[in-house]
């Protein structure tokens, strides 16, 4: 991919798997082309008994989903082999398993579970995935959980290894209803929330004329 000296440095999105007890990385995934749209849905956390002078009320944070669609090629790996010898070996094969990572438990966790359902343990722990946060610029880093995701394999090298695919991955955003305000995520949805609310505070007020009005009725 051609590049030039005074183009504007881009910054990339991606998501960063880090111990929630430690606050240490484990793995980074960085998107190879940042996509072209981010969908977010919202859905309020309405108080929902229907009684009287329930209807403002909340019992929490909206329930909030991410869904992008990313693109995965090897074109650009692929006119220099001998600088790129993984994506000649394997193609994109190891993007996309860093991908499944994020909805596995590992080979470890599963064979743990295994020993201690064979020596009788009456109660075994579901296995624990390290904390995803989904990172789209410096104002948006949030935790998240994999919803859904799909992987389209396009095409592929003459050993059946994929070297284009297009990635849809839905993400639920991870609240403190979801994690607690003591566990790392629940502080980073904390500094999520509160960017937010900075950024809403810089728009300005507008006059009631411009609606059309000069006052609301008593």
């Amino acid at each position: 991919m051609t590049t030039y000296p005074n183009s504007p440095k881009i910054v990339k999105g991606g998501i960063v798997l880090i111990d929630a007890k430690s606050g240490a990385t484990l793995s980074m995934i960085s998107l190879q082309y940042n996509p072209e749209k981010l969908n977010r849905k919202y859905e309020p956390q309405a108080f929902g008994d229907g009684g009287q002078g329930n209807a403002l009320r909340l019992k929490g944070p909206a329930m909030e989903t991410l869904t992008i669609e990313a693109d995965i090629d090897a074109a650009d790996q692929l006119e220099f082999p001998e600088q790129n010898k993984d994506v000649t070996e394997h193609g994109i094969q190891p993007q996309l398993a860093l991908l499944e990572s994020l909805v596995n438990p590992t080979s470890a966790q599963l064979n743990n579970n295994n020993l201690l359902a064979s020596a009788g343990t009456l109660e075994i722990a579901p296995m624990e995935m390290p904390l995803a946060l989904f990172i789209w610029s410096k104002n948006r880093i949030v935790p998240i959980s994999v919803k859904t995701f799909t992987i389209d394999e396009e095409a592929f090298d003459t050993q059946l290894n994929p070297i284009r695919a297009k990635v849809n991955l839905s993400m639920q955003v991870l609240n403190i209803n979801d994690l607690g305000f003591q566990h790392r995520g629940g502080s980073l949805f904390m500094n999520y929330l509160q960017n937010k609310e900075q950024l809403a505070s810089k728009v300005g007020g507008a006059a009631l004329s411009s609606f059309g009005i000069s006052s609301l009725p008593p």
